[in-house]
Order: structure tokens, then C-alpha cells, then sequence
């Protein structure tokens, strides 16, 4: 590389000065040469990991897409951006002097690595990758650490092979470079190759846009392709990029609202009324969320025995929408509270919780507020947990209750047990001012699924019981005991007959972490793969007749759907509310968090509207729209 012309130089240098002695020149040269094989080392090995990456985040994040990984060996100018990326990080060790040369490039391959691999865990969870936003979301930590160090996989030795290598011979091999200096030229030469080569290309590919099926430095929904466009630590730098130019206020110009507006009239259906508005008008509301219910389990069976006997037996009193989906995306549970109380899209960046807390929105809490009900909202966690408390108050809660409440006289996992939680809820409930609205939210069935023995409540062969989904099924059940018997203290207390009850799960759950793991399961029943990104909605009333409502939805659509049913005008919530009405339209569709449209929409128009209204919500928040009307 630059050691031919280093090694010229020292050849013209000796023949000017004989005093310098040979020994001396050919000691320098193995020194440089020694620095030249380590810095080459080091690329080589952080382009092979970042390709291996690339591979797997490009299937599952656990097993090796050799096709996609070929694609970016051969994808110019991409292969060289990861080249650039990592040459201009790695021209800092020329700035080394000694041995510290040699550990900093050591570091620089491990803090690599390790953020590849936290990249991985972040992908097998949520779909998307570590994020300078989740560095100030520490206090959502508490008590996860079971939960995080579940998301490792066999697969993540690879990144750490190469470095346990370097440290193992590094005692024999780091004395070589106790005499090296630092080479400013060196450095300079690197780093401005680097970034011109990269500069180049952002120049051709996303100003003069010269290729138009690629992309650099621009956002896209879908983070692995900016992910595989930039490398792991081009994606990285782009994201504090970002984090910075987000950092700015956000306001919306008046063709802005405009177009806002435009969005939410286009969307609106004026359908005449049927037979489910006004159902339960003047009613008590319990929302409960339950932690990582998926759809996939109500009314089945495992072994002969019902896993949520509970929620099948509520089915029918109950309106069951049975193709309703997930929609979080990076405050994962907490996106759920925001959805069901707003019909708004989390943002695009960051948890909505954290960076926009004080929001306002026309809510469900405000609405019913307005019409004569008490609103309170309760969490088993800690308030600043996603920083849920201040997010809901800002939201329109007139009260919140969380851990500190309680007494703990039960824990199971990340806190106290639903056991007790819900037992200790229903005497808060008791007490309230009718009417009531309150959003619950549970706990225990939260990931990795590993209910202590003594609350498994069904019997499971071996194989399956000492598995991820066999850990699951325990969790739901031992869950759906509490929903029942939190269903019969609002019946003793005298609450049932005046009451509505609307459940959902907050997202997926053992389909969401643990996929890869049911795929290798043997002998598997096929429904254990059904229902991917689906949760179900169970809006129960005692004497209703049941029925099942297939039309596909969202977490989006749960306010206008219970607004509808509790006798509020649309036109209190249908210019602020994002969702639709599942119980009076026409179109048969949800969102995903990526972007992706799954079920039918009546025209193209419906389809561009609807996937356009996950941008419209990310500016609606950043801009605080409805606190500004």
C-alpha cells in the first residue's frame, strides 16, 4: 500500500546521510511492515463481519444468507463505502504511539464487534438496530437483563474469534511496536482517501442521483437497507447524524397542515351509523393490555388442555377481532399506550415517550373526560419505565398509579406478579367514581418466558416444556388465571354488569424474540406458525352475544372503534384520529411499524394514503400539530 513509498524514501534517505546505518533503516522498515500486516488485519476482519452481518440481519439474525452476502461483495460502490468507513476509523492508530498502537486498533475491532452484536440482539427483538436515542432510555434497563441476554444466539461467537486470537498472541506480538511513532503523514493520507472516496459517491448517488436504485445518506423506513448501503458503522454515524439535525425544533409550514389536514379528510369514510354505536353508551371502560399476548394461542389447545380458558370463555360476551395487529415500533410497549389513548403512529426515531412526552393529543381520556368519566391510568412498573407516567398525564389521564403503590408481596420476573398486581387493582377500581375509564397494563408474561415452576399450571412433555414456547404457553395461562379471577372481583364487587372490558396484547411475543427457536422445534403443530404480527382485541360485555369480527386492523384503530361503541359523535375524534372505525368501514387493511400494508384496500389511492400516514403521524408529533391548533 503506502510501504513501497515509505521504504524508497528511506533507501534515498540512507544514500544522503551514511551515517544512519542499515540495521537501523531495515529495523524501522520490519516495525512499519508489522504496523502495515495489523492495520490490514484489522479492516479485513471488520469488512468480513460487517459482510457476516449483513448476511444475517438480511434473513432472520440468526442464519447465514450466503446469496445476500454475495450481493454485497459484488454491489459497488457499497463494498468500498465499508472499506472507506472502516480504513478512515482505523487511520486514528497512526496517531498511536507504542504498544498503544496496537491495543487501540485491538479496541477499535472489539467495540466494533460488540456494537454488531447488540445490532443483532436489537434486530432478533425489534426489528431495527441500536440507536443513540436507546442511549438515554437507560432507565428502561430495570430487571431486563434475563431478557436481554436471551436475544444472544450461538451464531454471535463468530464476531469475537478473530479478537480472542489477537489477545491471545498479543503478549508476543505487542513488544514489536514498543518503538513505533506516531506517522501524521500516514494518517492524513488514509483519512482524506477515505472520505473523498466516500464524499464521491454521496455526491453521484444521492445528489446528482445518477443511480436511482440506491441510496446513501438518506432515511428510509426499512433499516436494513440503509443498514447494508452504509455498514454497520457508516449506519452508526449516520444515526448520530441524525440524532443531531432531529435535536432541532420541527415546525410545519402552513402547506404542511394543509396537507395534514388533506390526509385526515381523505381518509374519512361518513358511513351512516349502525346497530354498534351507542352499544355501551354511559358504561364503565377497563382497557387491559396484556404483556405479549399473541393471537395464535386464544381457543387452542395444547396436550388436551386450553391454554387461555379464560379469554376463550369471554368470546362469548365478547366482540373478537381476530385480524388485529401489532403496530409498535422503537418504544415497543410503550407505542402501544400511545396508539390505544391517541390513534397517532409512534415516530420514526426513538421512543415517542422520550422524546416528545409533554405532546398533547386529542385522546381517549380526554374524550370520555368530556363526557362525564373518571380516568386513571395504572402500571405495575416504575414511572419513568419508557417514561410512561409523564406521557400518559401529558396525554390526559387526570390520575396515575405505578409500582410504588403496591405491595410487593409477590414478584415473578421484571416485578410484581399479575397474581397480585390485578388482585390489588380491583379494590382501586372498586373505589373510583362511576363512570370510570382505566387502562391497565400487565407484566408477568414478558420475555424470556421462564414462570417460576411452581405457577405452571399445564402439563407439557419434556422437549416442549423446557423450550421458549413451552415457556410461553405457561405464561399466557398462568396470566389468563389472573384475567379470570381480576373478571370475578369486578362481579362480586357489583361492576360487571356496567362494565366493558377491551384487552389486547401490548405486542407479539414468543413470535417476536424466540422465532428461530420454534422453527427447530420437532414435530411442531402448525399453528404454532400462525398469526405472525398478530394480537388479539377482545372488547367483552356481559349478556352480549358474541362474535367474531374478521375485519384486519390495528393498534391504531382501538379508539375510534371503542369511542363508536360508547356513543361519541366521530366528529370529536375523526380529524385527529389516524385509525379507522373496524366496526363501520369499508376497508380491510393495517399498517405495520416497516412500513408494509398486509390485508386489501379498496383503491391505490386507500393503499398510498394509509402507508403516507405513518410519515404524517411522525410529523404530527415532532411538530406537537394538535398542541398547536
Amino acid at each position: 500500500m503506502y510501504l513501497h513509498q515509505i521504504e524508497q524514501t528511506a533507501i534515498r534517505t540512507q544514500e544522503a546521510s551514511p551515517a544512519i546505518s542499515i540495521q537501523a533503516l531495515q529495523a524501522s522498515l520490519q516495525r512499519l511492515r508489522s504496523r502495515e500486516k495489523l492495520f490490514n488485519y484489522t479492516w479485513i476482519a471488520l469488512l468480513l463481519k460487517s459482510i457476516f452481518f449483513l448476511g444475517l440481519v438480511n434473513s432472520d439474525g440468526v442464519h447465514f444468507n450466503l446469496i445476500k452476502a454475495f450481493q454485497l461483495f459484488t454491489n459497488q460502490p457499497f463494498f468500498m463505502i465499508y472499506i472507506s468507513f472502516e480504513v478512515a476509523l482505523l487511520s486514528l492508530t497512526f496517531l498511536m504511539s507504542g504498544k498503544l498502537h496496537y491495543w487501540t486498533l485491538v479496541i477499535l475491532n472489539l467495540f466494533l464487534s460488540f456494537v454488531m452484536i447488540v445490532d443483532l440482539m436489537n434486530f432478533r427483538a425489534f426489528g431495527n438496530f441500536l440507536s443513540v436515542y436507546t442511549l438515554f432510555q437507560s432507565s428502561n434497563l430495570d430487571n431486563l437483563s434475563a431478557s436481554i441476554i436471551s436475544m444472544l444466539r450461538p451464531v454471535d461467537l463468530v464476531f469475537g474469534l478473530d479478537i480472542m486470537l489477537f489477545m491471545l498472541v498479543g503478549y508476543k506480538v505487542a513488544p514489536r511496536f514498543k518503538s513505533a511513532v506516531r506517522s501524521f503523514p500516514i494518517f492524513f493520507m488514509l483519512i482524506l482517501s477515505s472520505l473523498s472516496y466516500i464524499f464521491v459517491n454521496y455526491l453521484v448517488v444521492d445528489v446528482l442521483n445518477k443511480n436511482t436504485q440506491y441510496f446513501l445518506f438518506e432515511r428510509s423506513w426499512s433499516p436494513n437497507q440503509t443498514m447494508s448501503n452504509l455498514s454497520p458503522l457508516g449506519y452508526h454515524l449516520f444515526d448520530t447524524y441524525n440524532y443531531w439535525e432531529d435535536s432541532k425544533p420541527f415546525t410545519l409550514s402552513v402547506e404542511d397542515k394543509q396537507r395534514v389536514e388533506a390526509w385526515f379528510l381523505n381518509k374519512t369514510e361518513n358511513l351512516p351509523l349502525n346497530n354498534y354505536f351507542n352499544k355501551f353508551q354511559g358504561k364503565n371502560l377497563i382497557i387491559l393490555q396484556v404483556e405479549s399476548l399473541e393471537n395464535f394461542v386464544i381457543g387452542k389447545r395444547v396436550n388436551g388442555q386450553e391454554i387461555t380458558p379464560n379469554l376463550n370463555r369471554l368470546l362469548n360476551n365478547s366482540l373478537y377481532f381476530s385480524n388485529y395487529y401489532e403496530q409498535i415500533y422503537n418504544g415497543t410497549s410503550s407505542d402501544a399506550d400511545l396508539m390505544t389513548n391517541t390513534s397517532v403512529y409512534p415516530v420514526r426515531q426513538g421512543s415517542t415517550f422520550f422524546r416528545f412526552p409533554g405532546n398533547t393529543y386529542n385522546s381517549l381520556p380526554k374524550i370520555l373526560e368530556s363526557h362525564g368519566y373518571q380516568t386513571l391510568a395504572i402500571h405495575p412498573d416504575k414511572g419513568g419505565y419508557w417514561n410512561w407516567r409523564q406521557a400518559l398525564t401529558a396525554i390526559g389521564f387526570q390520575r396515575t398509579i405505578d409500582e410504588g403503590y403496591f405491595q410487593m408481596d409477590e414478584r415473578i420476573g421484571l416485578g410484581i406478579s399479575d397474581g397480585s398486581y390485578l388482585r390489588q387493582v380491583g379494590s382501586v377500581i372498586k373505589e373510583q367514581k362511576q363512570p370510570f375509564y382505566t387502562f391497565l397494563v400487565t407484566l408477568t408474561s414478558h420475555a424470556p418466558f421462564d414462570l417460576p415452576i411452581q405457577y405452571r399450571g399445564l402439563n407439557l412433555d419434556s422437549v416442549l416444556e423446557e423450550s421458549k414456547l413451552g415457556g410461553y404457553f405457561q405464561s399466557i395461562h398462568y396470566t389468563d388465571q389472573q384475567i379470570g379471577a381480576f373478571i370475578e372481583k369486578l362481579d362480586k364487587d357489583g361492576l360487571l354488569d356496567n362494565t366493558v372490558v377491551a384487552l389486547y396484547g401490548d405486542h407479539t411475543g414468543v413470535h417476536k424474540f424466540y422465532d428461530d427457536e420454534i422453527k427447530q422445534l420437532k414435530n411442531p403443530e402448525s399453528w404454532w406458525f400462525e398469526g405472525y404480527n398478530q394480537i388479539p382485541l377482545i372488547i367483552y360485555s356481559r349478556g352480549m352475544t358474541g362474535e367474531e369480527i374478521k375485519t384486519i386492523g390495528g393498534q391504531i384503530d382501538i379508539l375510534p372503534t371503542l369511542a363508536y361503541l360508547m356513543g361519541v359523535d366521530r366528529k370529536d375524534y375523526e380529524s385527529t384520529a389516524m385509525g379507522r372505525n373496524l366496526l363501520n368501514t369499508k376497508k380491510n387493511f393495517a399498517v405495520l411499524s416497516s412500513g408494509q400494508l398486509v390485508g386489501s384496500s379498496p383503491t391505490d389511492k386507500d393503499r398510498e394514503e394509509a402507508e403516507h400516514g405513518i410519515g404524517i403521524a411522525d410529523e404530527i408529533i415532532r411538530s406537537n400539530y394538535f398542541g398547536l391548533k
